[in-house]
């Protein structure tokens, strides 16, 4: 019979003839054959099963051995011995290697037939030995597959007790071997049905014997921890994570995470590699796992694995989003570590330039279940960008993007923020993954966060985009000094002309630093702002005193550690600040006065004599407070008789007064509640600076002393620019003092800010007998502020007919006065901007254009407004008060629509520098409700008609051009750049000999120099940013 056969293979019948005589052979297996018959047959069909050159000899074989072994059963026993299978295992069968899946699959065929015979038992033990050596040889998943199906199926040949844990080690140790590099979807199918299998046959053992399973998992995490550059495990072990009872969760992530024996290194790779898993199809709880793990790191206080995964691994983990079979599980584990990672916007900042691509994919897959997964991401984002507002350059596009979808009501977005947080003892963590950041398409420099110093950073950037200052500044012959303007000398001229994406002011810190401020917490810019000018200020002009004393002393005399108001005293009758103007001959003004310095005067009428007080002071920036409480009206406090600030400046318009007529029917400020009305506009700038000059009476409690009357007289005190700064600085008191709670509150109200604007600059009056002058260098820092003071202010003693004459002729003077107004245009240069809640957290950042005093008029729109305001005469308010310049409509549009003006704006916000626009900066608080202007800085425009051959000029000095860069700063700008080469250099050789080491970063630890870059985060629960830090007064971004 077997010639037959073997005859009929190999000869050229066709197909149908073969299979008809196949059919006539297999019909005659239940007859009688001698037993060397059947071993032949036997023979010849293994032969054709296992080297058959084609499928139909291989199914010819398949069906007469299944035949011939069924009804001669001991020959076919006899046959198939445990000897044979032995040879097979180890040996192959003629050309057929021992690693072929065609021997198990034999051998399967071969038991199933032999399985009531006794004999099947020894094959057991042979094939129970087999299958350890041969797992420990690494075999491919579908040599894999096929030893799946023999043991699910043939369970006696699983190892056994020792044998059977070292048997699920090494399978485990297999599966990581596991690699598949086919393209094609087919074959990918394939790959991971056989790699299921595998994980499948786990499972069904370690339900047999749970003694196997925590040192399969022990094997799982010894693999995935290992850091040998060599080795990198399949992510085919994600396969295993389902099979893994959940209830094991809490005490398997504690032993990790609580064994001393495994070190940091190998934790933060094996987390690495968990989080690989969420690439693989068909993983269940990977994201349980992964969440757990991170959870129990966090509980632990390993909070450098935590930042150092996250930085690695946030932009793999967003990637997954795009795949739907594996989306919901990454975004579960892209929530955790986004919400977790609560110290730093970086991880967060890693993700955001992907979103908007991601969601204009979901909203077009067509998918059912895009849309609810769209849902659940917004939420998401909108998490994350409560938490680290301040940013609007980076969230403008993500919020055109998801404008129709719902929005998280704010206390769950707090609630969410509050638990996902880390639990933390530190006030701030090392910045991860060192990445080289390319210098912004700007152009700009940014500045380096070093702990809290938003506050510094936003004021040097503004005064870095006031250009005229800066020219000077740059311009200054201070070789050799140590002075604090030669340290912001140095800083601008790094700003210019570094190489680094952001500069690190330390130097510049230390220097300028107020000693009332703590290091590493948040303060107030405006605060910082004022100290730094007066330090300037004062340490110029005691270099003049001295080189005026002794003219051999060089400029390079160190005064940057005197105080800065120790040169003079209030008895001494003259401020610093003002003594130039008021000594022919003194010293020249300093360059702080030549910028920033203006003049103001506060004069107070007695309403019974009409004897007028007049006090001149000088300020470098206007301290505007908003519109009193209606509160206010029933407490003692002195308030303002006229009008609103919004009313007022639509009172003029209409030719009314300023003051209300008694009876009026006009709205006072007093009656106005502080939250603006629906039906009414926003209040602007020019309101409050209305509000800050408007007239105030002095009564009750306040009433003034009358030297004239001798007693406490009501009085009306007023005051007056009489001389206008170069750049002009207004400072919004948002922060109120709250008396139940003892906290500063800040006011949220949105102001309008105009890019043009008319300051009213009255002539100075002629001196009066009861006129004064200053005695000491103080800022007006609002109404209130200066109450005591102009309580204080007497006449003084002077002739008694010049006094009666005083009294007689005052309202004349003060009308005359009135009628002597010019109004001076600024254009808005820049805007300093608070994140947050509280004066005691957020975040600081800066809007910033560059402008001198001939560009507002070269501007086609400030041409316009000036043009109107010069020509045609017809203002938008009177003369004496503050007014926006109107824009036209149509130049409106071209102003927001022109690529120019949108370069023309900057976003300064720390280390960041984009572009931005004038529209950007209006919106900011209607987008963001946190964000509000603080600190805004306007120039003064010139007119024609102060211009010599066509170029503007300040003090002698022309602004046309940069100033070119002293030798000094120029030799320390090359060194730097020098270094920044080679600390490139370094850190790129570094990374690569980290690359297949097993720290994921590198972190120096010790001294202020490595705090981490970024932005400053709100304290807990009411703040700047959100919920989350409740157990953290101040954060570093």
């Amino acid at each position: 019979m077997d010639k037959i056969l073997e005859g009929l293979v190999s000869s050229d019948h066709s197909v149908p003839v073969k299979k008809a005589i196949v059919k006539k052979v297999v019909e005659a297996a239940d007859k009688e054959v001698t037993e060397e018959q059947c071993h032949s047959l036997f023979t010849l069909t293994t032969r054709l099963i296992l080297l058959g050159e084609d499928a139909f000899q291989r199914q010819i074989g398949l069906q007469v051995l299944d035949a011939y072994a069924r009804y001669h059963r001991p020959e076919f026993e006899r046959f198939l011995n445990k000897d044979f299978v032995l040879s097979l295992l180890q040996q192959g069968y003629g050309q057929l290697d021992r690693k072929d899946p065609a021997i198990i699959d034999y051998i399967h065929c071969g038991l199933r037939l032999l399985i009531s015979c006794p004999s099947v038992l020894e094959i057991f033990s042979v094939i129970q030995v087999e299958v350890l050596r041969m797992v420990c040889e690494r075999p491919e998943p579908a040599l894999c597959a096929r030893l799946n199906t023999l043991l699910s199926d043939f369970v006696q040949c699983i190892p056994r007790d020792k044998s059977g844990v070292l048997f699920c080690q090494q399978l485990v140790r297999t599966i990581s071997y596991f690699h598949c590099f086919a393209s094609q979807e087919e074959e990918l199918r394939e790959y991971v049905g056989q790699v299921t299998k595998v994980s499948t046959l786990l499972q069904n053992i370690w339900k047999a014997d749970p003694a196997t399973l925590l040192p399969s998992l022990q094997e799982v995490f010894a693999i995935i921890s290992s850091t040998d550059p060599s080795f990198d495990p399949s992510i085919a072990l994600a396969s295993l994570v389902q099979h893994i009872p959940v209830q094991m969760i809490t005490v398997l992530i504690k032993s990790l995470t609580t064994d001393q024996n495994v070190k940091d290194t190998s934790m933060t790779k094996a987390l690495s590699r968990m989080i690989d898993w969420l690439s693989w199809p068909l993983a269940q709880h990977v994201d349980t796992w992964v969440i757990a793990l991170l959870k129990g790191l966090a509980a632990v206080q390993k909070f450098t694995i935590l930042i150092d995964i996250t930085l690695l691994k946030i932009e793999l983990v967003f990637s997954r989003l795009w795949y739907p079979i594996v989306r919901q599980g990454a975004l579960s584990v892209l929530s955790h570590m986004l919400l977790s990672f609560q110290h730093s916007p970086e991880a967060f900042h890693l993700v955001v330039p992907l979103v908007v691509h991601l969601v204009q994919s979901l909203r077009t897959d067509g998918l059912p279940t895009s849309k609810v997964f769209m849902l659940q991401f917004t939420e998401l984002i909108h998490c994350m960008m409560y938490q680290y507002s301040g940013f609007p350059d980076l969230y403008d596009h993500i919020l055109e993007a998801i404008k129709d979808l719902p929005k998280p009501p704010e206390e769950k977005i707090k609630l969410v923020l509050n638990q996902s947080a880390w639990t933390s003892q530190s006030n701030s963590f090392g910045s991860g993954l060192l990445r080289h950041a390319v210098k912004s398409e700007t152009g700009k420099t940014g500045l380096v966060n070093l702990g809290n110093t938003c506050f510094m950073n936003s004021i040097i950037q503004t005064l870095f985009m006031a250009t005229d200052f800066r020219r000077r500044v740059l311009s200054l012959p201070l070789n050799g000094s140590n002075t604090l303007m030669k340290r912001l000398q140095l800083l601008f001229a790094f700003l210019a002309h570094t190489q680094r994406a952001a500069y690190a002011p330390r130097n510049f810190l230390e220097a300028s630093r107020p000693p009332w401020f703590n290091a590493g917490s948040q303060q107030d810019c405006s605060e910082y702002l004022r100290f730094l000018l007066d330090r300037l200020h004062e340490e110029e002009k005691t270099l003049q005193v001295l080189e005026s004393a002794k003219p051999k002393i060089a400029s390079s005399v160190d005064t940057s550690s005197k105080d800065p108001r120790g040169q003079t005293s209030p008895e001494e009758g003259k401020s610093l600040l003002s003594s130039s103007e008021t000594k022919p001959g003194s010293c020249r003004r300093t360059l702080i006065e030549t910028m920033f310095g203006g003049n103001l005067i506060t004069g107070i009428r007695c309403l019974q004599c009409n004897c007028v007080s007049e006090k001149e002071e000088p300020f470098t920036d206007l301290s505007l407070a908003f519109c009193p409480p209606a509160s206010s009206l029933d407490s003692p406090q002195p308030d303002r008789h006229s009008e609103e600030p919004k009313v007022l400046c639509q009172g003029s318009v209409n030719g009314g007064s300023e003051i209300p007529e008694p009876g009026s029917n006009k709205t006072t400020a007093s009656s106005i509640p502080f939250v603006s009305a629906v039906s009414e506009p926003p209040l602007s700038v020019p309101d409050l600076v209305n509000y800050f000059l408007a007239p105030e009476i002095l009564d009750a409690e306040n009433a003034y002393f009358c030297e004239m009357c001798s007693s406490l007289q009501r009085a009306e005190r007023t005051m007056k620019v009489v001389s206008a700064p170069e750049y002009l600085i207004l400072t919004l008191l948002r922060f109120s003092y709250d008396a139940k709670c003892h906290v500063r509150r800040k006011i949220l109200e949105n102001i309008t800010i105009p890019p043009l604007m008319k300051l009213p600059v009255h002539a100075p009056s002629m001196p009066t007998r009861c006129s004064s002058s200053t005695s000491s260098p103080l800022q007006v820092d609002s109404p209130e502020s200066s109450e005591n003071l102009a309580k204080k202010l007497k006449p003084s003693q002077k002739d008694e007919d010049e006094e009666e004459k005083e009294r007689i002729d005052g309202p004349q003077q003060i009308n005359r006065g009135e009628t002597s107004v010019q109004s001076v245009v600024y254009v808005l240069s820049s805007v300093v901007m608070h994140s947050g809640l509280s004066s005691e957290s957020g975040h600081y950042y800066s809007y910033g254009r560059n402008i001198n005093g001939r560009d507002g008029t070269q501007h086609p729109v400030n041409h316009f407004a000036l043009k109107e305001d010069l020509g045609t005469g017809q203002a938008e308010c009177s003369a004496s008060t503050c007014s926006a310049l109107s824009i036209p409509p149509e130049q409106g549009n071209t102003l927001s629509n022109g690529s120019q003006e949108a370069k023309d704006w900057l976003l300064f916000n720390d280390s960041r520098v984009t572009f931005s626009s004038f529209h950007s900066v209006q919106n900011i608080t209607n987008r963001f409700p946190k964000d509000t202007a603080y600190v805004l800085m306007y120039r003064k425009q010139e007119l024609p008609e102060q211009r010599i051959n066509g170029e503007p000029m300040a003090n002698g000095m022309r602004l046309s051009a940069e100033p070119p860069l002293q030798k000094e700063l120029l030799d320390a700008i090359i060194k730097d750049n020098k270094l920044y080469l080679q600390e490139q250099e370094l850190s790129a050789r570094t990374q690569a000999l980290q690359a297949p080491s097993s720290s994921c970063s590198f972190r120096p630890n010790g001294s202020d120099d490595n705090n981490p870059p970024g932005s400053c985060g709100p304290s807990g629960g009411g703040g700047g940013g959100g919920g989350g830090f409740n157990t953290i007064s101040r954060l570093v971004f």
